[in-house]
């Protein structure tokens, strides 16, 4: 037997929530980045707009009309504080004229009324954040225009934005590994139900089949609810099958001392027809067996008919089938003594399985032929009517008073005449059959109130049912 591999609860549940938060942490992170990205550009930019604007300040006209200036480096120092960056500056004066600083580094275009600007550019094989201010140096009749460069490279930027990245990255680790801890600590409270639940059942004695009683939690009381219902489904199996075997056992045990004797004394005679009647004898004896024998397989079938959900049952002539049943017990009532006949015709549609209403029949007939006596008459007889299609099995022997006819209607219970050979389950068999199917069975007074007559209802088949 191939066993599946069995997975923790535990480890399921941490799984879910590793995976689920790792994805939700990833796609954070994503975030995160890109908004320490932009936290390390605008702290930047500031900078480098601050270091331009210290510089425009110094931006004079000359005497002949050129600009100068004079290049505060405290205004270049605001951006060395990071010693792994370096810091580029230009100044251009009137469009085409350079005045000083990097000559080389990348400049703006700024639009018109555009004073400040910001980009990503690169400079001597080197990223760089690059930021112009553009003013005007007035002559006192005049202004001149300018634009002030400058820029720096991105090494302290990036060291900012992995910095906030790595500290979201640790926090969220953190967070993480607390709720692994908390939801590992809760599902093992939580399994403690279960845990006790499994030790309750495993401290059961074979023999206790009572129902639960350990409070659990509610999302287990279904899965308990429906152990109890097994265990009194199982409880009541087992009961029914010492009760089968407990009877079956007493049924059988006098048809079998019966057959040993019987051959006993078949060993003793001392003439051939002393040895022939004991031989008859036992032939008897093995008939009751193996009559009690099928009554008792027929009761086992019809106990798991009606513990288990069964296929729709199917569409079959009782007309038919009961003649063939009561044309098939016809020697064994001219044996008995007993004048047999059927009466029917045409058709007797009824829906139910042929082995169980086979069953039925057979009881009936076999019943009526035991118990009727000898020189009795036995009519069975099926007929369709607005009511149902109806099954009657009449004879005029000493019948069963009134009195006493709910009474064998149980299992194991026999009339006065029966105790001497039957087993009290013929009409309990009949009725269980019936009941299966919808039926209904009545017993009644044979014709001038002489004998028994038992008929079996059958329900009409509705018209969808009968093409």
């Amino acid at each position: 037997m191939i066993l599946t591999p069995r997975h923790s609860l535990r480890r399921r549940l941490l799984g879910w929530l590793l995976i689920s938060t790792a994805i939700i942490g990833t796609l954070a992170l994503f975030d995160t980045w890109a908004e320490a990205v932009k936290t390390a550009n605008a702290v930047s930019d500031r900078v480098l707009a601050g270091s331009a604007l210290a510089i425009a300040e110094r931006v004079v006209v000359a005497e002949d009309g050129s600009l100068e200036v004079d290049i505060p480096y405290v205004a270049l120092e605001m951006l060395t504080s990071a010693a792994q960056d370096r810091v580029f500056y230009r100044v251009d004066g009137p469009p085409g004229s350079f005045i000083t600083g990097y000559q080389s580094l990348p400049g703006i275009v700024l639009k018109p009324g555009q004073a400040t600007a910001f980009e990503d550019a690169v400079f001597r094989g080197e990223p760089i954040r690059v930021a112009a201010l553009q003013r005007s140096a007035s002559t006192g009749i005049s202004s001149v225009p300018f634009v002030v460069t400058v820029a720096e490279t991105t090494v302290a930027r990036r060291q900012l934005a992995r910095a906030i990245l790595l500290r979201s990255a640790l926090r969220l680790a953190m967070m993480i590994a607390g709720a692994a801890v908390i939801v590992w600590i809760a599902v093992t409270m939580s399994l403690r139900p279960l845990s006790r639940l499994g030790s309750a059942i495993a401290e059961r004695n074979p023999d206790d089949l009572q129902p639960i009683r350990e409070d659990v939690p509610r999302e287990v009381e279904g899965l308990v609810e429906r152990f109890n219902s097994f265990m009194v489904r199982l409880s009541t199996a087992i009961e029914a099958l010492r009760h089968f075997t407990g009877n079956a056992s007493h049924q059988l045990r006098t048809p079998l001392a019966v057959i040993r004797t019987q051959l006993a004394l078949v060993g003793r005679a001392a003439t051939l027809e002393e040895a022939r009647e004991a031989a008859r004898k036992g032939d008897e004896a093995v008939a009751r067996a193996e009559r009690v024998l099928a009554q008792f397989l027929t009761l086992a079938r019809l106990n798991a008919a009606s513990s288990r959900e069964t296929p729709p049952p199917a569409r079959l002539d009782l007309l038919r089938l009961s003649q063939e049943i009561t044309a098939d017990h016809v020697p064994a009532a001219a044996a008995a003594g007993i004048d047999l006949g059927f009466e029917g015709e045409g058709a007797a549609p009824v829906t139910g399985e042929m082995l169980l209403l086979g069953e039925l029949v057979k009881n009936l007939v076999e019943n009526a032929i035991a118990y009727a006596g000898r020189g009795a008459e036995v009519t069975v007889r099926v007929a369709s009517s607005s009511e149902g299609v109806r099954l009657e099995v009449e004879d005029n022997g000493p019948g069963i008073p009134p009195e006493k006819r709910v009474g064998v209607m149980q299992r194991f219970v026999r009339g006065e005449r029966e105790r001497a050979f039957g087993t009290g389950l013929g009409l309990p068999i009949v009725e269980e059959i019936a009941g299966l199917y919808g039926a209904a069975v009545t017993l009644e007074d044979g014709a001038g109130g002489r004998g028994l007559k038992v008929s079996v209802l059958f329900p009409t088949i509705p018209a969808d049912d009968e093409s």
